[in-house]
């Protein structure tokens, strides 16, 4: 059965820092191109970053030079470093995990709230 579970979300001031983090299971890791979207209360999901299975790497407008997604083949683990946090970054981050079209996983997703 295949889990993309996520972590690290929360509470954070703005200009704070988190570090999101999606462990998967159930399928083998280092095939599969990796991404984290968010979706704001009203708002359609939208790509935050992405990270190919060689380590292309592909950011929102919205979050270049502040958001850095990395992978760990060896932890089955995706991140997303978020720093410098606005409040427009608020939403519930979710990762995917896809080879092609054809084989397409979501997390849950986890909660990033932006407020002082």
């Amino acid at each position: 059965q295949v889990r993309l579970v996520e972590s690290g979300g929360g509470l954070v001031q703005p200009g704070g820092s988190l570090r999101l983090s999606c462990a998967a299971v159930g399928i083998t890791f280092s095939i599969y191109d990796m991404g984290w979207y968010r979706q704001a209360p009203g708002k359609q999901r939208e790509l935050v970053a992405r990270i190919s299975s060689v380590g292309n790497t592909d950011y929102a407008d919205s979050v270049k030079g502040r958001c850095t997604i990395s992978r760990d083949n060896a932890k089955n683990t995706v991140y997303l470093q978020m720093n410098s946090l606005k409040p427009e970054d608020a939403a519930v981050y979710y990762c995917k995990a896809n080879v092609g079209s054809r084989y397409n996983y979501w997390g849950q997703g986890t909660q990033v709230t932006v407020s002082s």
